[in-house]
């Protein structure tokens, strides 16, 4: 079920915050990762939203969100995120020793 709150606190730096409704009696915790927004997943202090969430307790909350977007707006479900293996770096790490196979310790 979809709920409509505010935001009653954001922590932009820790990447979480509180969200109040009539739905979510004590706050519902939310956690950036659940921001569906484009871009930087952040929230502000007063903004209204609608919300999912599951009772369950969350740094002294019983209710923490299981998606989060701004009220009025669709949520941004596709991040562009990829999966895998990525071009953008890659890594090699070549052993050698220096002794010869079978000689033991000098």
């Amino acid at each position: 079920m979809t709920s409509l709150g505010t935001v009653r606190v954001w922590h932009a730096e820790e990447g979480w915050g509180v969200v109040d409704s009539a739905d979510t009696p004590g706050g519902c915790w939310v956690h950036f990762s659940a921001v569906l927004v484009a871009g930087y997943r952040t929230l502000d202090a007063g903004q209204p939203v609608a919300f999912t969430a599951e009772a369950a307790e969350q740094d002294g909350h019983p209710f923490r969100a299981v998606e989060v977007w701004p009220a009025g707006q669709a949520p941004v479900r596709d991040h562009g995120e990829v999966s895998g293996p990525s071009a953008a770096h890659s890594s090699t790490l070549t052993l050698t020793s220096d002794e010869e196979t079978g000689t033991g310790p000098p």
